[in-house]
């Protein structure tokens, strides 16, 4: 693997790590399910949710993808890096849809396609 190729294991982990998040997020929250109409119970409910070690670790990937981005970003210029981001919604879409059961209907299929497509396209670019 030539150095350069390596560089992108830091883009990489920052999807990773943010898809890692956003999935570990909705699967918990769901868990605990929806938030009370009361205004007063929904910090209490908000709290428990932080409390929950998995929601945090969501947190802590959050936090590990903004040094994996920092790392990317002295190998890369910016208008290279990030439309790899986009593909974080390719992968929350699919991996939403094997994992948690949401829905996967043609127009989602369609518009993951064409960030695919873009993305391909942004970064040759």
């Amino acid at each position: 693997m030539t150095q350069r190729w390596a560089d992108y294991l830091y883009i990489a982990a920052t999807m990773g790590f943010t898809v890692y998040g956003q999935l570990i997020l909705k699967w918990r929250i769901a868990h605990f399910g929806s938030m009370p109409v009361e205004h007063g119970k929904k910090l209490g409910f908000l709290l428990n949710l932080l409390l929950d070690p998995l929601i945090f670790s969501g947190f802590a990937a959050a936090f590990l993808a903004s040094l994996a981005w920092m790392a990317a970003m002295t190998k890369f210029d910016l208008s290279h890096a990030y439309p790899f981001m986009s593909l974080n919604f390719v992968l929350v879409v699919l991996l939403s849809g094997w994992l948690l059961s949401e829905p996967l209907s043609l127009q989602k299929l369609v518009g993951v396609t064409l960030i695919v497509a873009g993305t391909i396209v942004a970064a040759r670019g």
